[in-house]
């Protein structure tokens, strides 16, 4: 079983997201799903159920849409409220250690604006060194983000094209936990 942390502020209106979360469910790998957002929709993060959520659970993806070159607000308080010193790291804190940390976003822009020279001038890999660095802190076996681009209908991408996207990423991820047994 894996531990999806889903962290979407507006998930009922996803397309992306919400596909790939309901291609993981029909999947034969068993998932507990937490929806950050419909969990702790006042940011009150209850740490003692996610710390044990995690215990749980070898593999954890962070499913979420790229927001502002990052991740939405609720996934970084839940890292700084969750991941505590002498349970994520510290001279104790070895809870994570030797558990996968996995990636998975959307992204609503095409992939050719994400280059030197594009409208957000840096690839996307650039904007994901805090997540390896959280993983390395946390001596857990971090894994490159899984993600696709093209994921907004105001850039007129269609829901048909964005929710085949999105099985597809949900079909690497359920590849990538099937090559881990």
């Amino acid at each position: 079983m894996a531990l999806v942390i889903l962290a979407h502020p507006h998930f009922d209106q996803s397309i992306a997201n919400k596909a790939i979360i309901e291609e993981l469910s029909r999947s034969d790998i068993d998932f507990e799903i937490r929806n950050l957002s419909a969990l702790y929709p006042t940011f009150q993060i209850d740490v003692k159920a996610e710390q044990e959520a995690l215990l749980k659970h070898q593999e954890v993806i962070f499913q979420y849409p790229f927001y502002w070159y990052n991740m939405p607000a609720i996934l970084k308080h839940w890292f700084d409220e969750v991941f505590t010193y002498q349970f994520a790291y510290g001279s104790q804190g070895d809870k994570l250690k030797g558990k996968y940390f996995i990636p998975s976003f959307t992204i609503g822009a095409p992939e050719s604006e994400y280059h030197t020279l594009g409208e957000h001038h840096f690839k996307v890999y650039e904007f994901c060194k805090n997540l390896a660095q959280t993983a390395y802190y946390a001596q857990m076996k971090y894994v490159e983000p899984l993600y696709f681009h093209g994921t907004s209908v105001n850039a007129g991408y269609t829901k048909e094209d964005i929710e085949a996207k999105a099985k597809a990423q949900a079909q690497r991820l359920l590849a990538f936990l099937s090559s881990l047994k």
